[in-house]
């Protein structure tokens, strides 16, 4: 804040002090009274008594006439005649309903301090506003380096709302200037505070509304005054200003509500939405009392169920709240703080009820034997069901407390479940075997209820028995599987039967793990609270369970990697992969540097030899040689690139790849070769692909090499979910005996090694002189 704003705060603080010794001398010297009057007939009549008042105590009825105030006739007393109250007198006289004739004093003391009404008179208003001069100070303090102008705002905003409370108690004995302070503070408090959110946004870089929605507030609350003033200096009746001052604060309430729904909207998914809600959720909290226990009754019934000056209290959440969220580093979860107040609502609807409905019905059959006379009012249902329904709330909140507190541990040890799951979560952190896990939620279980026999049970989905219990001795498993059915469905369903239930504590890879809880009698029936228990068991089970047979099933892949040596599948198919990798970078190297310059020094020669027509003839000769070696050299380290990556699958796919290596060995190789490969299906893994191909190729090699046969025949199908390879030559063939497996050679040891990685089965049928032949499945 720049020294000029610290020099009108400061100013507007210490106006707020006199302000206050102002309210406090209005309250010591004109006692609250608690009476509301009427003219009817000529008479000055009450018509109002509040309840836990000095005029309740003292005994004023509705329909006693005020024959005399302060020694002279009550017309001359300006607050009952305008304002319709008793208040600001010394004494009065008044004739009751039996035509006596009374007389009362009251003592500007503060003995009045013993009604409990003071508590929202004197003592409420008094440490509001302390509690804002505190958080005033504390907001001014944090914003003296950053200097912001909503800082500003919130301050005098928290100075209006206390003072607003405050003024009320001066207002209610009907003060004038406490009338005007109090009319203009608190048409004040939405306008504010509506400023105060508006500016804050601005200075976060969002404009949730119009400036001009502040102004229009401020106008209005100007527009109130001027005619409360009016209606003042002209001695117009009262009544009126009244029911447009709360027409103008209800106008005011809306228009703010509306503004901040609107503005949750613009920045539904900004940081600053969760402030917005807290902020229109306690202002429901705040103004929602005072809108519907007298800003309603009075503008339809000219009546009230419950004095401002008690409902404005509700207004103490707005600036604690803000204040809050200043200071506070966490704040609760304002969802589920909605969340319990609705469900306490549902369960205190109908005890509210029923009490209400109870305590009327004994007054109406003996009057005031039971119930105070006040309850005799006219909004006495509404007045009870109020305080009831807000005491079964607290009952509730309080209940739930002492709970957790002491963690359900209200009778016995035996009935204690959540300390039990506590228990059982501990334990089976030691189990490291599924048996172990079972018996540990058995004997928790054994522990708990009333049962003594528990089985283990294991279905498949469909509930028929997969195994059963070794402890089995009486067949109460086979007499209750027809049950199992019942509870196969969902983890945690339960069914019982005479002696016990059943639970569903399970399920994996298509089995289900069922409970069978039995006891030697005949057992009652499962309360909800045991129902709750055995879920909760199930699921906690359940994940162990899961993780214990993922233990199980890692442990056999660990030894199944063990019994196959230093060399499992995994790892050929990852050489492989890795091979076949450093292949494909091998040939792009070629292809794209010696190749490249192969051609262009072959281009070179053509380009030579036809500038070299007039040359000597062994010069051309030479560079004719030269030309044709370096054809072949570029034909060989074509084939040398499509034998390392055979580009061909890549884009073909593995049946025009094989035709196009089967064309090539014709050309060069002195067997025939046939291949029949159209039943293979086109989309099969491409790395599957790639290791048949070098499979194929490794086969024409040998056969090439080695087999000295005149035909060739290769078949590639897939049958159904197998991929079957089926190779067969004439050659010489050779001893199986002979057959080498070790790992220097890439011969059949490549292509065993590469249908192992495959997870696929290899079959060799060959003897000398009888051909050769492999069926390999996939």
């Amino acid at each position: 804040m720049n020294r000029s704003y610290n020099k009108l705060f400061l100013l507007i603080v210490g106006i707020s002090f006199l302000m206050t010794f102002y309210f406090s001398y209005i309250n010591y010297n004109y006692p609250y009274i608690g009476v509301g009057t009427a003219i009817k007939d000529g008479k000055v009549i009450v018509n109002i008594v509040e309840s836990q008042t000095w005029a309740s105590k003292v005994g004023l009825k509705n329909g006693d006439e005020i024959i005399e105030i302060n020694g002279d006739s009550p017309f001359k007393h300006t607050v009952t005649v305008k304002y319709g109250m008793l208040e600001q007198i010394k004494d009065f006289k008044i004739i009751n309903s039996d035509n006596e004739v009374k007389s009362y004093q009251i003592k500007g003391n503060f003995a009045s301090l013993q009604n409990t009404q003071n508590l929202f008179l004197l003592i409420i208003p008094y440490t509001f506003y302390f509690l804002c001069l505190f958080c005033i100070y504390f907001v001014y303090k944090t914003n003296i380096r950053l200097n912001l102008k909503s800082a500003l705002i919130l301050n005098v905003f928290l100075l209006i709302i206390s003072l607003a409370y405050f003024s009320s108690t001066g207002s209610s004995r009907g003060d004038q200037i406490s009338r005007f302070i109090n009319l203009v503070l608190f048409l004040s408090v939405p306008v504010s505070y509506l400023h105060f959110i508006y500016q804050y946004f601005v200075e976060l870089g969002k404009k949730l509304f119009s400036v001009k929605y502040v102004v229009f507030g401020y106008l209005l609350v100007l527009s109130n005054l001027s005619y409360e003033i009016y209606i003042e200096l002209f001695n117009i009746e009262f009544s009126p200003a009244r029911i447009i001052n709360l027409i103008s604060f209800l106008l005011l309430i809306i228009m703010v509500f509306i503004l901040k729904i609107n503005g949750l909207r613009k920045i539904k998914y900004a940081p600053q939405a969760y402030f917005i809600k807290i902020i229109i959720i306690t202002n429901v909290f705040s103004f929602l009392p005072f809108i519907v226990f007298y800003l309603v009754p009075y503008l339809l019934f000219d009546r009230y169920i419950f004095p401002p000056i008690v409902l404005a209290a509700f207004l103490l959440l707005i600036p604690f709240s803000l204040v809050y969220q200043f200071v506070a580093t966490k704040i609760y979860d304002i969802e589920f703080l909605l969340g319990r107040i609705r469900y306490y609502t549902l369960l205190a609807i109908i005890p509210t009820l029923a009490i209400v409905g109870f305590m009327l019905f004994l007054n109406t059959d003996s009057k005031s034997e039971y119930i105070p006379e006040s309850l005799e009012s006219t909004f006495t249902p509404i007045k009870l069901s109020a305080f009831v329904f807000l005491l079964m709330l607290l009952v509730f909140y309080f209940k739930e407390i002492v709970d957790f507190r002491f963690k359900l541990r209200r009778f016995s040890e035996k009935y204690n479940y959540q300390d039990s799951i506590f228990k059982y979560t501990n334990e089976i952190r030691k189990a490291n075997k599924l048996n172990q896990l079972i018996d540990i939620l058995k004997k928790i279980i054994i522990d708990v209820l009333l049962v003594n026999k528990l089985y283990f049970i294991e279905v498949n989905k469909e509930g028929k028995l997969i195994s059963t219990d070794f402890f089995d001795k009486d067949g109460d498993v086979d007499d209750h599987l027809p049950f199992v059915s019942e509870v196969v469905t969902e983890i945690g369903k339960i069914h019982e039967v005479d002696k016990g239930f059943l639970i569903h504590i399970g399920e994996s890879k298509g089995h289900n793990y069922i409970l069978l809880c039995l006891s030697s009698i005949n057992t009652p029936k499962l309360t909800r609270d045991e129902i709750s228990w055995l879920k909760a068991l199930s699921f906690y089970t359940n994940v162990s369970l899961e993780n214990f047979l993922k233990i199980e099933e890692l442990m056999n892949h660990l030894e199944t990697v063990q019994k196959e040596g230093t060399n499992p599948s995994w790892l050929t198919k990852l050489f492989f992969s890795i091979e076949e990798k450093q292949r494909s970078n091998l040939a792009k190297d070629l292809h794209d540097s010696v190749l490249q310059d192969l051609i262009s020094l072959k281009r070179q020669c053509e380009v030579a030899l036809v500038e070299l027509e007039a040359a000597p003839a062994a010069l051309k000769g030479q560079l004719e040689d030269m030309n044709h070696n370096m054809t072949k050299i570029i034909k060989t380290t074509r084939e040398t690139c499509q034998e390392l990556r055979p580009q061909l699958l890549y884009d073909l796919g593995l049946v025009k790849a094989l035709n196009k290596l089967v064309s090539q060995y014709q050309e060069i190789a002195d067997f025939e070769i046939r291949m029949n490969a159209g039943k293979f299906q086109p989309n099969t893994d491409l790395d599957v692909q790639l290791n048949l191909y070098r499979i194929i190729q490794e086969l024409l090699n040998n056969a090439n090499k080695h087999s000295h046969a005149s035909n060739v025949l290769i078949m590639l199908v897939c049958i159904k979910d197998k991929i079957v390879l089926h190779y067969e030559d004439d050659g010489i063939g050779f001893d199986q005996s002979e057959i080498s497996y070790s790992s220097e050679s890439m011969g059949l040891s490549g292509i065993t090694e590469r249908v192992k990685a495959l997870k696929g089965t290899l079959t060799i049928e060959t003897s000398r002189g009888e051909g050769f032949k492999a069926v390999i499945e996939i």
